[in-house]
């Protein structure tokens, strides 16, 4: 599969690569891909990747919640996401997904708690992305997100 992200800003480009490597990874169980895939997107500027990780989980759950998101099918999201990933990853931390979940929705309270480490964000985010996505691939959902935070920044 051709992962190619030349199209993008170069900033953006290895955000994409490493993002769509960890993701993968995670759909397929693969331990040893997803550990060398988060330690590529940890390595990398962390407000960038969590912008493009953020948006991309935000719009995967509008797309899933067209009526609007509430706390039952957030807690339902966390849950499913904490179960599928704990089979396979036993140190997911809820706390982490729900950290997660928080700032891709605008509600996280940054004054709350220390953030988690890049390596346990980028592995998290992976794990999410993978249960949002549903098996599919995480190219369109990545590409969307690029989309949606140019138009934005365009329009700021």
């Amino acid at each position: 599969m051709n992962h190619d992200w030349r199209h993008l800003p170069a900033p953006a480009r290895p955000i994409a690569a490493a993002a769509t490597a960890a993701v993968i990874a995670a759909q397929a169980h693969d331990g040893d891909a997803l550990d060398a895939a988060v330690a590529d997107l940890a390595a990398l500027d962390p407000a960038r990747s969590g912008l493009i990780l953020g948006t991309t989980t935000r719009l995967l759950l509008e797309r899933a919640n067209p009526d609007g998101l509430d706390g039952d099918a957030v807690r339902e999201v966390l849950e499913r996401c904490v179960r599928s990933a704990a089979g396979w990853q036993p140190d997911t931390d809820p706390h982490v997904m729900l950290y997660l979940l928080a700032g891709a929705l605008g509600v996280l309270d940054e004054d709350a708690a220390p953030a988690p480490k890049p390596e346990v964000l980028a592995r998290h985010a992976a794990l999410l992305l993978a249960e949002l996505l549903h098996g599919g691939p995480p190219r369109e959902a990545f590409t969307a997100a690029l989309t949606e935070i140019e138009r934005t920044q365009l329009h700021d």
